[in-house]
């Protein structure tokens, strides 16, 4: 009775919406239950803070709970066009006219290339986690493997967050640009709620009507998705080299006389803005539980339509610039309204529409990557698990998926761009940080293989590389003319990571693919994503800080106790099969 039994008892509940879907562990069973796992709230979190995920955990015994397999359907080519679907969208083609107006001048350039050199570094490091455990859970399966169960949650809560806003910032562009096309005004398609605060007034119905075609295009079919989102991306290139063709026609080189009229302050603000254009490639490495063969795929898909958008924004920034002064850039359809400016009228239809194609496929892309996400956390019981069931018939999970859209429409009806796209830069860098952080630890340490000494040493310099990236970060936003503190920090990163690189030997070494240039790529990219933490302004620091008080109010309520007992129920089925295959006296 026992398998059959129980899988019929999963699928009646994956049917319904019990308690059982929701709070099936022992620790909700009762009050009295729950308020005994309340007085064991200090024990369970030092369990969970210490506890480490295995790569064969995450890659049966969790992805077990979804009841059904996903289908494997995606090769390096739909892994490709999905990252380029992904990012290519509303921050090239309206994050680019606002920080050079704003923030960089034409020297908007060199800050896609700072973001981009940051995006591509994470690239890295994503990838080899990608290819080693390819799983949905993307970044935070990778943490629960080699930061623990307590840190994976924080930046679980940090990744929905990133999905819900960077889908809801889309979604708002998305108006824009289909207002431009029908020669109105963005707001003229928007309710105002003059009662409201006006970072909030702007009701906008129809990004609700494009996050509910997408949310069913996401839940039909996984590879029929990769089939839109890769015709919709070739159509868009095509509008992105017109783009550019018909921009350096039109150039004009006076209006790069004033390069960067903000200096290098502006150019790296803006960069922490605009590293949310490069949002979205991380949603390719929750593919891999899809893909046929990671090792050879992973890698080509990420880092090659990483190249290529890199490429292309650079481009579009030069163009943008030359065509117009950065005075006159519109903050809403910069590029249709540019062409408009040197009599090119017509082109304004043809930019606008390649934006929507490309908005399209970034909220189709992301909707397919959040739930996946979603879907594994719920694996873990963090959240509910109703939340991880996969669709027998589609072979997607089709609840993470509308629960994940319905609060990404909410965001999209109230909140502007310019504070949702702050907001998504500060949880993007964050999570890229810590991925950074547990590359290192997966090369590092492995427990049982690392001496005592070698983990001594190895604990220090990553303390000195993090403390002194942030002592660099906290002295760029602190002093605006100073320069002797770099004297300091710079050098204490430098010499922790050489000394990391002698001094600390590898206890591990990638099966299939890993990141080149250990320890100092992944250095690196801490090192710049925390100095571009920096350049992020106040309020958007009080809103992330506010967001993670939460999350961890939710965590000590219900989070720790139901992934405590999940675990606990976990390792006890292990160990009674092994006593029952003899392999345990």
């Amino acid at each position: 009775m026992g398998e059959y039994g129980g899988d019929e008892g999963v699928r009646r509940r994956g049917c319904s919406c019990t308690k059982e879907n929701f709070l099936p562990e022992e620790s909700f069973r009762s009050w009295g239950n729950y308020a005994r796992a309340l007085k064991e709230t200090p024990r369970r979190l030092k369990d969970r803070v210490l506890t480490r995920s295995l790569d064969q955990t995450e890659l049966v015994d969790v992805k077990a709970q979804s009841q059904h397999e996903m289908k494997k359907t995606l090769n390096w080519w739909d892994l490709m066009w999905f990252g380029i679907g992904a990012v290519i969208g509303a921050g090239i083609f309206v994050l680019t006219g606002l920080e050079a107006r704003e923030h960089a001048g034409p020297a908007v350039v060199l800050s896609y290339v700072v973001s981009g050199v940051s995006a591509l570094l994470s690239v890295f490091c994503y990838t080899e986690f990608a290819v080693e455990i390819p799983v949905a859970g993307g970044s935070f399966a990778y943490l629960r493997v080699e930061l623990g169960d307590f840190m994976a949650f924080i930046a679980a809560g940090n990744i929905l967050l990133e999905y819900v806003i960077g889908g809801a910032a889309v979604a708002r562009s998305w108006t824009s640009y289909f207002a431009t096309l029908l020669n109105h005004q963005p707001n003229d398609f928007r309710i105002v709620a003059h009662s409201f605060s006006p970072n909030y007034r702007y009701l906008d119905p129809i990004a609700i009507v494009v996050l509910a075609i997408i949310c069913v295009m996401a839940v039909m079919s996984t590879k029929g998705s990769s089939r839109f989102n890769y015709i919709a991306s070739i159509f868009h290139i095509a509008v992105i080299i017109f783009i550019i063709i018909g921009g350096f026609i039109k150039a004009d080189t006076k209006n790069y006389s004033d390069f960067a009229p903000f200096g290098a302050r502006g150019i790296f603000q803006a960069s922490a803005v605009l590293f949310f254009a490069y949002v979205g490639f991380d949603a390719v490495s929750t593919m891999a539980e899809e893909t046929k063969n990671p090792g050879r795929d992973i890698p080509i898909g990420l880092v090659g339509s990483m190249v290529i958008t890199t490429l292309a924004y650079c481009l579009l920034a030069v163009t943008l610039c030359l065509m117009q002064p950065y005075t006159d850039i519109d903050k809403d359809a910069p590029f249709s309204v540019a062409f408009e400016a040197v009599g090119w009228g017509w082109a304004k239809y043809i930019v606008a529409a390649g934006a929507l194609k490309g908005m399209t496929t970034v909220l189709l892309v992301s909707a397919v990557g959040q739930a996946r996400y979603l879907t594994h956390i719920a694996r873990t019981h963090m959240l509910p698990p109703w939340l991880a069931i996969v669709n027998e018939k589609t072979g997607t999970p089709v609840n993470a998926t509308v629960v994940m859209l319905a609060a990404t429409a909410v965001f999209a009806f109230f909140s502007s761009l310019d504070i949702l796209s702050n907001l998504l830069s500060i949880s993007t860098l964050f999570i890229f940080m810590l991925v950074a952080i547990g590359l290192l630890v997966r090369r590092y340490y492995v427990s049982g293989v690392t001496t005592t000494a070698n983990r001594i040493k190895f604990i220090v310099f990553l303390a000195l590389i993090l403390g002194s990236s942030i002592a660099t970060s906290l002295y760029w936003a602190i002093s605006t003319n100073g320069w002797i503190g770099y004297t300091v920090t710079g050098p204490i990163w430098l010499l922790s990571t050489i000394g990391l690189w002698l001094f600390v030997p590898q206890a591990r070494e990638p099966k299939i693919w890993g990141v080149p240039l250990v320890p100092w790529l992944p250095s690196l990219s801490i090192a710049i994503n925390i100095f571009l933490l920096g350049s992020i302004d106040r309020a958007s620091f009080e809103r992330f800080g506010l967001w993670t008080l939460i999350i961890l109010v939710y965590y000590f309520l219900f989070g720790l106790h139901a992934s405590y007992d999940t675990a606990k129920e976990a390792s006890s089925a292990k160990q009674m099969k092994n006593v029952e295959e003899g392999a345990v006296n």
